[in-house]
């Protein structure tokens, strides 16, 4: 089932690199809007509607891919967002995709390979109770915290990248829910409702969105993109470990591939989406879009290269 999981992943990734780049354009021309009024006027732009709906069906892919198979899988596969969000964000700005971009491309695929077949991940349990769960929601709800207020008092890079930060842990956290939630769907609608998982999910994942589309707006997508893209399953495989048991089942020899491949995937994934930046020509390093038909109205978001996808707007998750 393994290899099944990696196809549903893969297929959820694609979904979210469409939502990704499409939200980002969406939320970057925003630049009046703060807070909840910035939720408000996504939710009357059809582009940022369409993109969340490709994100849902991108979520039910992922869900489906984490009830056949393990978060070790899963989730590291959903990093290859980014490789399918490159060309779609150099089409969109009339940009090529370097050799350099190819390069770090064709690494990432390789390590995700490599980790894969290494690991001979275990699935550990599906369900855990509470007090399994409560160092995760201890150390990520202090990281939301911390890292969200600095964020929310920050401008520019400070301000994308903290609220990357708080968007993929909180994504993560959710996708390591998902799991739980989609066996308790299994015995019945009526049963899931009455766990607690089904509501911290729905919480980590709207507080994910909202933060998201924060970092997009901020539009320091060189620090964004890459943030957000590690930190989702680097949180959610971590939860996994600590919460439902899961392991990675590896000699010694398999366990140094494990780790070679764990540092390109981060190296790769910064690399790839610094690469899809163009170079700032001016003393605001921030890409500006041209105007559109009404003056000071711009008609095109930054870049649609850096984005995630859950309904975690990206990652992926939720």
């Amino acid at each position: 089932m393994t290899w099944l999981a990696a196809l549903l992943a893969l297929g959820a990734a694609a979904l979210f690199a469409v939502g990704a780049v499409a939200q980002q354009q969406a939320a970057a021309v925003l630049v009046d809007a703060r807070g909840l009024r910035l939720i408000g006027r996504l939710l009357r732009s059809p582009r940022w509607l369409a993109a969340t709906l490709g994100n849902v069906a991108g979520y039910v892919l992922q869900a489906a891919a984490l009830a056949v198979g393990s978060l070790l899988v899963v989730q590291p596969l959903l990093v290859t967002t980014l490789v399918f969000a490159l060309p779609l964000g150099a089409r969109w700005n009339r940009r090529r995709i370097t050799r350099s971009q190819m390069l770090w491309a064709l690494t990432l695929g390789i390590a995700l390979a490599v980790f894969i077949v290494s690991s001979h991940p275990d699935g550990g349990a599906d369900v855990a109770p509470f007090a399994a769960w409560r160092s995760a929601f201890v150390v990520c709800g202090a990281l939301v915290v911390v890292v969200g207020a600095a964020a929310t008092a920050a401008s520019g890079r400070r301000r994308a990248l903290g609220f990357a930060v708080v968007a993929g842990t909180c994504v993560g956290f959710a996708s390591a829910l998902t799991k739980s939630v989609v066996h308790l769907l299994g015995r019945g609608p009526v049963v899931v409702l009455g766990h607690w998982e089904v509501y911290a999910l729905i919480g980590a994942g709207a507080l994910g969105v909202f933060t998201q589309q924060l970092a997009f707006q901020a539009g320091s997508l060189e620090i964004s993109f890459p943030a957000t893209m590690v930190l989702d399953p680097v949180v959610s495989v971590l939860v996994g470990i600590d919460a439902l048991h899961e392991r990675i089942d590896a000699t010694a020899g398999e366990w140094v591939l494990i780790a070679v491949s764990g540092v390109l995937l981060v190296v790769g994934t910064v690399a790839l989406a610094r690469a899809s930046v163009p170079t700032p020509t001016g003393p605001d390093h921030r890409v500006s879009a041209p105007p559109g038909p009404r003056s000071g109205h711009p008609s095109r978001a930054p870049d649609a290269g850096s984005g995630t996808g859950s309904p975690r707007g990206s990652t992926g998750s939720p």
